[in-house]
C-alpha cells in the first residue's frame, strides 16, 4: 500500500441521500430483471443509467467530484442494487475495485487523470484468472514494455463486465517476471471479447473470455501488482457478500408476494387461506432471519475496511497489519454467514409455495443459480480452518500476494 498521500478521505454521505438518489433507478432496473434472465439479455442500458448517474463515483470524496461514500454504504448499495437484478451488481464489482485502488495511490497527475476518467464516466471491467488451472505464479500474460508503451498479449477467463467496459484490467508478466497491471481501452483493434460463460447463474454479467493481441498500454496506465491496495482481496470478497446479501433478500421479497397470490392450500395445510397458514408464515419467518444475518454481517465486515481505510487516511501505514487481519477475518466470517444464509434461502422459500412457485414466469430459481454460481468463486470450504488457525495457534490469516506473485507460498 502507497505511503504518500492519498485521495482518501473520510466519508461525508448520508445512506439516505444516497438511496434517494440510486434508488429509483434500482427499481426501474429491477422491472425487467425476470425478462433478462429468462432470454439472457445483457443489461447495457441498465449499467449505462447508473453510470450516467454517477454510481461508479460514490466512493470518490465530494471534494473531488464524488458522493463520498464510505464502505459501508458502498456494499449497501450493492447489496439494494444486487434485490432489484443480481447481476447488473455484479457487473459493478470490478470497476469498483479499480476506483478503490487508484483513490489508494499517491497523489500524482497520472492518477488525477484516472479520477476524471471515473467522473466522466469511464467504466472499467476485465479479469485476471486465466484458464487451465493458470495461477499468479505461472501467469503467461505478458506486458511488455515497447519504448514510450507497453504491449498486452495474453488471454482471461471471468472477464466480469468486460463487455460493459471503456477499459479492462489486465495483469501479466513483464521481461523480468514481475507481475503487472494494465489497463488497456476495451475498443482497441486487439481486444477480442467473447461471450462464452456457460455457468448456470451469473448469466448476464459478461463473464467469459477476453483475448489480448498486441494491445497497447500507455505508460501511465501500467502498475506494478504488487502495489495494489492492501485490502483489495478484502474488497472483491465483499463485493460478492453485498451481491450474496441482495439475493437472499430478493428470495425473501419474491417468496413473500408468491405466498400471498397462493389461492389454494393442500389438505395437510392448517388453513384455508395459505398466507394464513402458520407453518407456512414460519418459513417466511426463518428466511426473513437469513436475510437478517446477511446484512448484519455484511456491515460488521464493511465496517472492518473502514477501519482499514481510516489508518490509512491517517497516514499510519506502518499499523495497518493488525486492522488488516481484523478485516482477514471478519471477511472470511462474512462469507461462511452470508453463502449459508443466502443457500439456505433460495432454497427454503419454495417450502412456503406450492407447484407454481416453480413456474418459469415467476422465475425464483435464478436466486439459488446466481447464489450458487456466486459462491462458488472463492470456495467458503476452507475459510473456516483458516479462521480457527488463527483463533487457536496464532497463524496470520492475511495472504502475501507478494510471495503468491513470485511463485512462493505465502504465509
Amino acid at each position: 500500500m502507497p505511503a504518500g498521500p492519498s485521495y482518501l478521505e473520510p466519508g461525508t454521505a448520508a445512506i439516505a441521500d444516497l438511496r434517494g438518489r440510486f434508488q429509483p433507478i434500482f427499481d426501474r432496473i429491477a422491472e425487467g430483471n425476470v425478462a433478462r434472465e429468462r432470454d439472457r439479455e445483457f443489461p447495457r442500458q441498465q449499467v449505462r443509467w447508473l453510470n450516467d448517474a454517477g454510481f461508479g463515483t460514490i466512493r470518490i470524496p465530494q471534494s473531488r467530484g464524488g458522493f463520498g461514500a464510505t464502505l459501508e454504504q458502498t456494499f449497501e448499495l450493492l447489496s439494494d442494487l444486487a434485490v432489484a437484478d443480481a447481476n447488473v451488481s455484479h457487473i459493478w464489482r470490478n470497476h469498483l475495485a479499480f476506483v478503490e485502488d487508484r483513490l489508494n495511490a499517491e497523489v500524482s497527475d497520472t492518477n488525477d487523470r484516472w479520477i476524471k476518467r471515473f467522473l466522466h464516466g469511464d467504466f472499467v471491467g476485465g479479469g485476471w484468472t486465466e484458464a487451465n488451472n493458470v495461477t499468479l505464479a505461472n501467469m503467461v500474460t505478458t506486458v511488455t514494455a515497447r519504448d514510450d508503451h507497453w504491449v498486452v498479449t495474453g488471454s482471461k477467463y471471468y472477464a466480469t463486465g468486460s463487455l460493459y467496459a471503456d477499459w479492462l484490467d489486465v495483469i501479466g508478466r513483464d521481461e523480468r517476471g514481475e507481475l503487472l497491471t494494465a489497463l488497456v481501452r476495451a475498443d482497441d483493434p486487439g481486444v477480442t471479447l467473447v461471450d462464452d460463460w456457460r455457468g448456470f447463474g451469473q448469466r448476464t454479467t459478461a463473464s467469459g473470455s477476453a483475448r489480448y493481441d498486441g494491445v497497447r498500454a500507455e505508460r501511465g496506465d501500467v502498475f506494478p501488482a504488487a502495489e495494489r491496495f492492501g485490502y483489495q482481496p478484502h474488497f472483491y470478497q465483499i463485493a460478492m457478500l453485498s451481491v450474496l446479501t441482495g439475493i437472499t433478500r430478493a428470495a425473501l421479497r419474491d417468496g413473500s408476494a408468491a405466498l400471498i397470490d397462493r389461492a389454494r392450500n393442500y389438505p395437510q395445510g392448517l388453513a384455508e387461506r395459505p398466507a394464513d397458514d402458520p407453518q407456512l408464515l414460519q418459513v417466511i419467518g426463518e428466511v426473513s432471519a437469513e436475510a437478517f444475518a446477511a446484512e448484519s454481517a455484511l456491515a460488521r465486515a464493511a465496517q472492518s475496511l473502514d477501519a482499514v481505510v481510516a489508518i490509512r487516511i491517517a497516514g499510519h501505514g506502518s499499523q495497518v497489519r493488525q486492522p488488516l487481519i481484523d478485516a482477514e477475518i471478519a471477511v472470511s466470517q462474512a462469507q461462511l454467514v452470508i453463502i449459508a444464509s443466502a443457500l439456505r434461502a433460495t432454497t427454503a422459500i419454495f417450502d412456503a409455495l406450492g407447484a407454481s412457485g416453480v413456474s418459469e414466469g415467476l422465475a425464483l430459481d435464478r436466486h439459488w443459480r446466481n447464489a450458487r454460481t456466486l459462491a462458488s468463486h472463492n470456495p467458503r470450504v476452507y475459510k473456516a480452518r483458516i479462521i480457527g488457525d488463527w483463533l487457536i495457534n496464532g497463524k496470520d490469516p492475511v495472504p502475501d500476494l507478494v510471495a503468491r506473485h513470485r511463485g512462493g507460498q505465502g504465509v
